[in-house]
């Protein structure tokens, strides 16, 4: 299995250095590097990558103001001097946070948290169909889901509160992963928080600054992001 990765680093050193560190790891191709927020925001709305090695200052934005205007989320491992951040990483799809200097230990730690975690993105084969059945685990409640009857997806943190039925449980994995395995025709990514089913939309409203909002048959309503108010028009012909 092979993880595409982009490195986003202001140190031109830094850089260099946790590519030296990867190179006993075959499994990470790092498939570019960046050395501000524009340069990544860029990279990964073009290359869309499986993991970010990410550290948080930034020229010109910091990591966080990056992460809010992508559509796309890749995992991420955040690499940083500061420790204080630790908690706020976390609302993210990010599989570790790594304090400078980077221990060629601590980084292997990492890494087999990406193996374990992350479904790469170039992988068609496992896309899940409509009438795939997955098993769904909550506490002691147990399901078997048509994926055709999930309507919405919604991030909580590291986790995935998932709508089918009158049931909502909390899976535990990120969003992305949802993103990477579901028929993008049918599930697309309304915002850096939810992934719609379209099949379940019945309404389409006119919102602030020539955005969308739809509500779903089930009554939920979901905002669709500036970026994605093109994609969505294009679907229904708005």
């Amino acid at each position: 299995m092979t993880i595409r990765a982009v490195i986003v680093e202001d140190s031109r050193l830094a850089r260099l250095e946790l590519q030296e560190l990867l190179k006993v790891h075959p499994s990470i191709e790092i498939i570019g590097m960046a050395e501000n927020a524009e340069q990544a925001y860029q990279m990964i709305r073009i290359e869309k990558p499986d993991l970010l090695f990410l550290d948080i200052h930034l020229p010109g934005k910091n990591a966080f103001e990056l992460l809010q205007e992508l559509d796309f989320l890749p995992f991420i491992i955040f690499t940083t001097a500061f420790n204080e951040y630790a908690i706020q990483s976390f609302e993210y799809n990010t599989l570790d946070y790594l304090l400078k200097p980077i221990s060629s230990e601590r980084l292997a730690k990492a890494i087999q948290k990406a193996r374990t975690q992350i479904q790469p993105s170039n992988s068609s084969s496992e896309k899940l169909l409509e009438n795939s059945r997955v098993f769904i685990k909550d506490g002691e409640k147990c399901w078997f889901v048509t994926i055709k009857d999930i309507r919405l997806l919604e991030a909580q943190g590291n986790y995935t509160q998932v709508y089918f039925n009158e049931h909502k449980p909390l899976v535990l994995k990120p969003l992305g992963h949802f993103e990477q395995v579901l028929d993008d025709s049918v599930f697309i990514r309304a915002n850096r928080q939810q992934i719609i089913n379209l099949h379940y939309v019945e309404k389409i409203d006119a919102w602030f600054n020539g955005r969308l909002k739809l509500l779903l048959q089930s009554g939920e309503s979901i905002e669709i992001s500036r970026r994605q108010t093109d994609k969505i028009r294009k679907l229904f012909s708005f």
